[in-house]
Formats: C-alpha cells, sequence, structure tokens
C-alpha cells in the first residue's frame, strides 16, 4: 500500500503535489489543535475546580459552532476562491488556539472553544474541495484515505505533545503549541495554485455577469442556503450520514484518554504511547480502505470497516493489560479511520460544483453539530450509572453506531470516479 501510494504521488504535477500536501498539513494542524484539549480534561478540570462533564462541554462547544463556520468559510471560499480563504481559515484557528492557552476561566475557554469551532469547521471543505478538484479522479479514493487521515495524524501530533510537554509545560503550554499550524500560510502562499475547477467556474460566473466580488454577505447566505435547498433531500442524506460517521469518531476517541487514565490508571506516557499507536493504526486503516474503495465502491468499502469493528468491541473496551489494550485500540481506529477514508472522495463526488466547498463542508460540520452533544452525554451517563467506568458506554456507542452507519450509507447513491473539473 505504502509504494502505491509513492508511486500516485510521484506522477503527480508538482502543482498537484503542493496542493495536496497543503490541504493535508492544514487539516493535520487543524486537527492537531481540537485534539489538544483531550488530553487536557483532567489538568483543566482540576485548574479551574470543574468536573470533566464541564470540561467536555468545550469540546461540545467546539463540534456545535463547526456548521457555523462550514457555511460562512464555504462561501467565502466558493465565491473567493479556495487558496486566500484557505490561508484565512488556517490564521484564525490558530490564533485562538493561542488564545486558549491564556483563558482565566472555565466560561473564557468555553468561549474561545466555541470560535475555535467556527474557524475548525471551515478547514475541512476549503481543503477537500481544494485538493480532490486538483488532483486526477485516477486514485482518487486512495488520496481521499491518505487526506482524510490528516485528522488522525493531528491525533498523532496531539498525542506526542501530550508525552513531552504537559507534564513539563501544563495544559497551557499546550495550547501555546497549538500555535505552530500559523507556519502553513506561509507554504500556501508560496506554494500552492488555486484549483482548476474553482477557476472555471470563476470564469462563468463572471461571463453570466455576476461579478464575484460584489455581493453584500446577507445576499450571500441567501444564496447559499437557496443552493443548498435546491439539493435538499440529497444534502439532508449527506446530513444524516455525517451524523453517524461523526458519532463514530468522536465516540470512540474523545473520551478514550481520560478511560485508559481515570478507569485503567494508565500513566501519561502511557497513555500517549497507546493514543500514537492507534493513530498510526488509524492512518493505515484509511489508506486502506480509501483504495479499497476503488474496487469495491465508496459505500460497501465504508460498510465494510464499520461493522468489523464491532466483533472488536470486548478487545477494545474490556482490556485490562496494556499490550491487549493497545491492539484493541490499534485495531478499532483501523476500521474506525477506514470508514473515514472514503468520506472525502465520497462527500465530493455527492456534491455539485458550484457548491462543493459549501455543501460537503455544511454537511460534514452538521453531522458535527448533531453529536455535538456525544461526549458530554458519555461523561454524564458513565458518571451517574456506572460509577465512572467508561467500558459499557464505549463498547455501547461503537455497536449502535457502526450498525446505523452501515445502514444508512447504504442507502445513498454510488458516484465512483464522478469527474470533480465539471462546472455546475
Amino acid at each position: 500500500m505504502t509504494l502505491k501510494i509513492f508511486e500516485r504521488f510521484r506522477q503527480l504535477s508538482a502543482d498537484q503535489r503542493n496542493a495536496f500536501v497543503a490541504c493535508f498539513l492544514g487539516w493535520t494542524l487543524d486537527a492537531f489543535d481540537f485534539f489538544l484539549i483531550v488530553f487536557c480534561v483532567g489538568p483543566i478540570a482540576a485548574e479551574f475546580h470543574v468536573d470533566t462533564a464541564q470540561v467536555a462541554l468545550a469540546i461540545t462547544a467546539t463540534l456545535a459552532f463547526r456548521p457555523v463556520g462550514a457555511l460562512l468559510f464555504g462561501w467565502l471560499a466558493d465565491r473567493y476562491g479556495r487558496r486566500p480563504v484557505l490561508m484565512i481559515n488556517i490564521i484564525s484557528f490558530t490564533v485562538l488556539e493561542l488564545a486558549s492557552a491564556f483563558a482565566p476561566s472555565m466560561l473564557v475557554l468555553l468561549i474561545l472553544r466555541a470560535l475555535f469551532g467556527i474557524a475548525m469547521g471551515g478547514e475541512w471543505g476549503i481543503g477537500a474541495a481544494l485538493a480532490l478538484e486538483t488532483l486526477p479522479s485516477e486514485g482518487r479514493g486512495l488520496f481521499s484515505g491518505l487526506l482524510q487521515e490528516g485528522y488522525a495524524t493531528g491525533y498523532l501530533l496531539a498525542a506526542v505533545a501530550n508525552w513531552i510537554l504537559i507534564d513539563h509545560f501544563g495544559w497551557r503550554g499546550m495550547f501555546i503549541a497549538g500555535a505552530v499550524p500559523g507556519l502553513m500560510v506561509l507554504y500556501i502562499r508560496m506554494h500552492v495554485k488555486e484549483s482548476p475547477a474553482w477557476q472555471m467556474e470563476h470564469r462563468v460566473r463572471t461571463l453570466a455577469g455576476s461579478p464575484p466580488h460584489r455581493v453584500k454577505f446577507a445576499h450571500a447566505l441567501e444564496e447559499r442556503l437557496r443552493a443548498i435547498r435546491k439539493h435538499l433531500p440529497h444534502f439532508l442524506f449527506m446530513v444524516a450520514m455525517m451524523f453517524c460517521f461523526m458519532s463514530f469518531s468522536h465516540g470512540t476517541q474523545d473520551l478514550y484518554p481520560t478511560y485508559l487514565k481515570t478507569n485503567l490508571h494508565f500513566s501519561t506516557g502511557m497513555v500517549s504511547a497507546i493514543a500514537i499507536l492507534y493513530n498510526l493504526g488509524a492512518l493505515a486503516g484509511g489508506m486502506c480502505f480509501g483504495g479499497l474503495s476503488e474496487k469495491l465502491g465508496r459505500r460497501r468499502a465504508i460498510a465494510a470497516a464499520a461493522l468489523i469493528s464491532i466483533p472488536l468491541v470486548p478487545l477494545w473496551a474490556f482490556s485490562h493489560s496494556p499490550v491487549l489494550v493497545t491492539v484493541g485500540a490499534v485495531l478499532m481506529q483501523f476500521m474506525v479511520q477506514g470508514a473515514w477514508g472514503v468520506v472525502p472522495a465520497h462527500l465530493n463526488e455527492l456534491s455539485p460544483a458550484g457548491v462543493r466547498a459549501t455543501l460537503p463542508g455544511v454537511a460534514y460540520q452538521l453531522g458535527a453539530l448533531l453529536t455535538a452533544w456525544n461526549v458530554e452525554v458519555q461523561a454524564k451517563i458513565t458518571n451517574r450509572w456506572f460509577g465512572g467506568n467508561y467500558s459499557v458506554v464505549l463498547a455501547a456507542t461503537v455497536v449502535i453506531v457502526a450498525i446505523a452507519l452501515a445502514v444508512v450509507v447504504s442507502l445513498g447513491r454510488e458516484e465512483h470516479g464522478a469527474d470533480l473539473s465539471r462546472v455546475r
């Protein structure tokens, strides 16, 4: 698989490689900034004298505000281009991440994480559109898997940062490290060109007499909502599918480090090492099932990964030795992110050109909004009914969500190999 990726990557033009690298790193560093808080739940709760459920609310706030960012930045990217808006987006979430390091209270931190959610919500749709509109259709599933696993790579980097920083610099030092993604803007400015599909769409609009730079925000928002209504049944399906996907990933990731620390009493180093390994498994899963989707089709690859995760639940949620827990965690995230690896290609293939930075991104982030309560509810149920033991809640989440995802995705269309260079 690795050799196949290198071969495909070597066949790309310099412009295609630069666009893909920028979008992969943008999503990686966005996820890195998001997941830092997952490793800081305990220390934040201790400093502000609140329980873990209240800190989990900060994660919920980030997820809840992501659709706002998808709509706002998606409109900007469809109107003004993927490249400049991606740079603005990266600067935005970097500044908010840095500001989080200096939050004087839990309330301020909640507000900053909500604003961070707006910035985070814009990145995926813009990055996926720029990358997949620039890349050739051949091998799109493989690159989709690798692109989406920027998310797992970000989680992995957060785990490394936790291992190195938190015992020496605390949770505030972790958030200061989250300012690193701002450097990505220099790379994009110097090496990345605008999406060819957007340039064509821009010319079509200009010839049709619709100047893209003279549109008031209220009118533009109405235009975006009208475009979504035009594709409403299809859009609602995409939202339902992304709700299942979000529940699958956040339900298995966000509280798992807390489970390892509080229930299994693993050290910070052990938790970080396990997180690093299961994110390596996630990377492999995304690339594997992304590549398999070229042969099986997008829907079958997603359903297969989801259903295979169910037999892994006992090993993942009820083991006690570090070795068995690690094996279970690696295999679980291989399947979770295996299903996720197909998402960028599948959503973009399902979306019309004129709203490709908006429609997939808004559907993606509305899925995040609908599952925003997941972390807080998991924490509350665990504390109230299971005496703080997360095992049963984590296990039930996987079984229910994996079945739901397999069913929902099977009801949709298959647009494997759709031409993303077409306009309107």
